[in-house]
């Protein structure tokens, strides 16, 4: 059986990231398959071991660390981290499953760095930034200083887009739907 292909997707927030990925995963000719990530925080609610996080301690996810056995990792907040453990990354692709990646930028090109043609980064660009505010301030979930900060976040974002395989603007969800399943399409084919 051939290895599955690793496709990173990274975007600023309001970018439409989540909605393509959503798209994608319901295309079963592309054979996605997610990973679950490790974190240091405790399970919230129901959340179990294994299903939606690999729940370690921070002195676990520290010697994980340690021991190279993540192919990106970052502290989110003080004390606590989330990441993507190298085993989980050969699960998926091992079972020839195209492995769906959805992370920052600075860890998608770790990961890029660490799997280089195996991986298909791909950068997420709102149509401008000023079509990026409007969309933030059009759910109407974020204090004005929230959206200060996930704007200036995603102008810091973007900077790194030249270093990603491909960028597609989403100026048309189902355009740049297509246009993500069709790159996709052509690495995995």
């Amino acid at each position: 059986m051939n290895k599955g292909k690793i496709i990173i997707l990274s975007a600023p927030s309001g970018t439409g990231k989540s909605t393509i990925i959503s798209r994608l995963m319901d295309n079963t000719d592309l054979r996605l398959g997610f990973s679950v990530s490790a974190t240091s925080r405790a399970p919230r609610g129901a959340e179990v071991h294994g299903r939606e996080y690999y729940f370690l301690s921070p002195e676990e996810f520290r010697t994980k660390v340690n021991n190279d056995e993540f192919v990106e990792w970052e502290e989110v907040y003080a004390g606590t981290c989330y990441g993507t453990l190298v085993s989980e990354v050969e699960r998926v692709i091992d079972s020839g499953r195209n492995l769906i990646m959805d992370i920052d930028v600075k860890g998608a090109l770790n990961v890029k760095k660490r799997y280089g043609g195996q991986a298909l980064s791909i950068f997420i660009l709102p149509p401008s930034v000023e079509e990026l505010e409007r969309r933030l301030r059009s759910r109407s979930t974020d204090t004005e200083e929230s959206i200060r900060k996930r704007l200036d976040k995603a102008e810091l974002e973007m900077s790194f887009a030249p270093q990603f395989d491909v960028r597609i603007v989403n100026d048309d969800l189902d355009r740049a739907s297509k246009e993500v399943e069709d790159t996709i399409k052509s690495v995995i084919e």
